[in-house]
């Protein structure tokens, strides 16, 4: 039986698993500036049998108001989606990005969260696929849809004033943004600057290094540092909008520490209540 991939797989060891009739390939890149950038690179050239899944349209619900800039989707629609995608409970899912990880990172975590064990994110992406000069083709496969159903582990997915709550327990709350915009020194896309009180920082770009995550050694070496008496357990992870923040629960998972939850709508979720408490600077 093959060995499942869970959190990452390398390029090499994807290439050489292309002919799997359980693979399903997801491409997720993706740009807040263009939002249909990510579509058009796909359709000039994406990994062999590659689909395309948008973070705005399939991996987001924005008839949703009150869950931040990208609001976490209903289970029926992710379902209905990955049905299109004739992704069935047994299938082995892997995606990719042409940035730094983040956006196939949140569909990791959609799919985890769903239960979804058999998801794993390329490592290096769509930049490492092409250095390597692996191949890649255009025009999109025929897929074959199919139904299924199940429902997310809500005790993974916090709101705002569960947040607050878990906070209060003494929880910890992780921030996967830059440094500048945690302390609030730099704010270019949400209306206040800050962090929420109590958070500690850790930029996501931390978990990787010359473009892949740094090995998992290192990575659980840094986490334990970062968390100190915490179990992974009762760490939430947070960023602008609940898409950054899923590749410090990828990391974690792959460094073995798993069970860590999100905060779905982040630090723009936060802040659509003016009446919750915002710091700033190292406080």
């Amino acid at each position: 039986m093959t060995t499942p991939w869970t959190t990452l797989v390398g390029a090499g060891t994807l290439a050489g698993a292309l002919d799997r009739d359980d693979l399903v390939i997801l491409d997720c890149r993706f740009s807040l500036a263009a939002p249909e950038a990510g579509p058009a690179a796909y359709a000039a050239s994406h990994l062999p049998g590659a689909l395309y899944a948008h973070l705005d349209r399939d991996l987001s619900d924005h008839r949703k108001r009150g869950g931040g800039r990208h609001p976490w989707p209903d289970a029926a629609d992710f379902n209905a989606r990955l049905g299109d995608w004739g992704i069935t409970q047994a299938r082995q899912v892997v995606a990719y990005d042409d940035g730094d990880g983040a956006h196939a990172a949140r569909l990791w975590f959609l799919l985890r969260a769903l239960g979804h064990e058999h998801a794993a994110v390329l490592d290096g992406g769509w930049a490492r696929w092409t250095a390597l000069g692996l191949p890649t083709q255009i025009g999109v496969r025929d897929v074959t849809r199919v139904a299924r159903d199940g429902r997310f582990d809500e005790s993974r997915l916090l709101n705002a004033s569960q947040v607050q709550a878990h906070l209060a327990r003494g929880g910890m709350l992780v921030d996967a943004r830059a440094r500048g915009r945690f302390l609030g020194e730099a704010e270019p896309i949400d209306r206040v600057a800050g962090h929420v009180p109590g958070a500690v920082n850790r930029p996501y770009a931390d978990n990787l290094v010359e473009g892949r995550f740094k090995p998992r050694d290192r990575l659980a070496r840094e986490f334990g540092e970062l968390l100190g008496t915490h179990d992974a357990a009762d760490v939430v992870a947070m960023c602008g909008s609940g898409v950054t923040a899923c590749h410090h629960l990828l990391a974690m998972e792959h460094a073995g520490l798993p069970g860590a939850k999100l905060f779905t709508g982040s630090w723009s979720g936060w802040i659509e209540d003016p009446a919750r408490p915002v710091v700033t600077g190292e406080s």
